[in-house]
Formats: structure tokens, C-alpha cells, sequence
């Protein structure tokens, strides 16, 4: 049985402040690749060259990561102020749209961070450009100096839904996490449970409601040491589960054609 291919969603940045990349996060690749057991593949964000259906027959699984720019907030009916940061219309043009056809066909993914937020927007949910401004919030971003160890550590709990699929994945209520993030959900649509939220009552962990795949997504990092920290392994480890039943699926689906 061959390994699951997993679409990583890349970033459009700017190297030395000078040369256009299509990137992602080495410890993205890593998390795949050491902890899911798939084969990472890289995907650049831009619908001039990446075809929604044929990534979706391409790959078995896909990943959707982090990244600084922010959904545009029109894909939820809300106007653009300074607030909402800076935008990667190439890549909502991709993600959203692959989104509902992976929730359509059940082919898995896993959200993370801005994929979090990707995963909740395709759903129809809005986004609030700044969680910490809402009175009774936190604030959830990353800090702003320090090393990686001292960016990732771990901020706070998210306490999960008795009986929800975080819940079995974890067995228990409660887990700490790390937090870097701005943005955070402001209504949540039907198609969304909320299965997990911070202190301050912000969502953290959500999957689309009847969907017939892996739909989860988290709004921190579990990608950072993902094989050795306990709430991340099981995450990734489900997630590779479901894209190797995907590769199998297929096989089956070929061989009776």
C-alpha cells in the first residue's frame, strides 16, 4: 500500500525582501511526513496554476496551514478595514473552494491556525479581525520576541465537548496548547461544531457537522514537535489514519471500475 499524498497549502512570501516563494513551514512537511506517515507535497496557492478538481483527484489528504495573511473578510460579507491585516486572495481562491469539495466527498483534511479559519469561512462561519479586542477576551497572539521554544510554548487549556471527537481523540477534557494567532471565529454556521475552546470562551477546535470525512481543525500549531508532544501526535496520527483509508478507498474504487 502506497503513502498517502498530502496536499500542503503554501504561503506567497517574500525572501530577503527581494525574491517571490511559494513556502511552507518545514515542520509542516515534518509533521506528515515522520507522524502521519504520508508523503508531503508542497502546493502552490495560485489558481493559475493549481485546478481544484485535479489536486483533489491528485492528492488523499489535505493539510491547511498557518500563514500571516488573513481570508479576506468579503468571503464572509464583511468589508475590509485596516484591522483584518494583509490578504492572499490566490490562496482563498484555492482553499475555499477545495475545502467543500473535500467535505463534499469526504476526503480528509486537518486545519490549522489560518486553516482553522479557512475550514470555518468555507463553512459559512465570520471571523473577527482582533479576538483580543472583544471585551472578556485574551490575548492569543504569538509573542513578539523570543525563540521558537519560547513562541510555541504552551499558553493556555482548551477544555473539549464531553463525548466529541476531540475528546475521543485525547480522552480527556482538557489540554494545553500554544496560541499565535489574531483572528478567531465570530459567528459560527450551522455546518460547524465547536468542539473545544479556550478560557475566554474562544473556539479552538471545530470539524463541519455530518461531514462523512476527517474534518478537524485547531486554531493553534500542533505541527510544532508534533511527534513528541501529546496532543499533536494523536492529531496527526488520526489525520494520516483517515488519508491512508482515502488511498484504500480509491484502490478498492479502481479495481471494481
Amino acid at each position: 500500500m502506497r503513502k498517502p499524498v498530502i496536499g500542503i497549502i503554501g504561503n506567497h512570501d517574500i525572501i530577503h525582501d527581494e525574491y517571490p516563494a511559494y513556502t511552507s513551514g518545514a515542520m509542516n512537511a515534518d509533521a506528515i511526513a515522520l507522524v502521519s506517515g504520508g508523503m508531503p507535497l508542497i502546493v502552490p496557492a495560485n489558481p493559475d496554476f493549481v485546478d481544484v478538481d485535479d489536486l483533489a483527484d491528485l492528492c488523499d489528504g489535505f493539510l491547511f496551514t498557518g500563514g500571516r495573511p488573513n481570508v479576506h473578510p468579503s468571503e464572509y460579507g464583511h468589508a475590509e478595514t485596516e484591522a483584518y491585516g494583509t490578504f492572499d486572495r490566490n490562496r482563498d481562491a484555492i482553499t475555499l473552494p477545495l475545502i467543500r469539495k473535500c467535505v463534499d466527498r469526504g476526503q480528509p483534511i486537518l486545519g490549522i491556525c489560518r486553516g482553522f479559519q479557512e475550514v470555518a469561512v468555507a463553512m459559512g462561519c465570520t471571523l473577527h479581525p482582533e479576538i483580543r479586542d472583544i471585551a472578556g477576551r485574551n490575548n492569543h497572539r504569538m509573542t513578539p520576541d523570543g525563540t521558537l521554544d519560547e513562541k510555541f510554548e504552551m499558553r493556555h487549556i482548551v477544555t473539549l465537548t464531553d463525548g466529541g471527537p476531540f475528546h475521543h481523540l485525547w480522552g480527556k477534557r482538557e489540554v494545553m496548547t500554544n496560541s499565535l494567532h489574531g483572528q478567531g471565529i465570530l459567528d459560527a454556521s450551522g455546518r460547524i461544531v465547536i468542539d473545544g475552546t479556550a478560557p475566554d470562551t474562544t473556539p479552538e477546535a471545530i470539524y463541519v457537522k455530518d461531514a462523512i470525512g476527517f474534518t478537524m481543525a485547531v486554531q493553534w500549531h500542533p505541527e510544532w514537535q508534533a511527534g513528541l508532544d501529546p496532543v499533536s501526535k494523536p492529531l496527526f496520527q488520526a489525520f494520516g489514519q483517515a488519508a491512508l483509508a482515502w488511498v484504500q478507498r480509491d484502490k478498492t474504487i479502481r479495481k471494481s471500475a
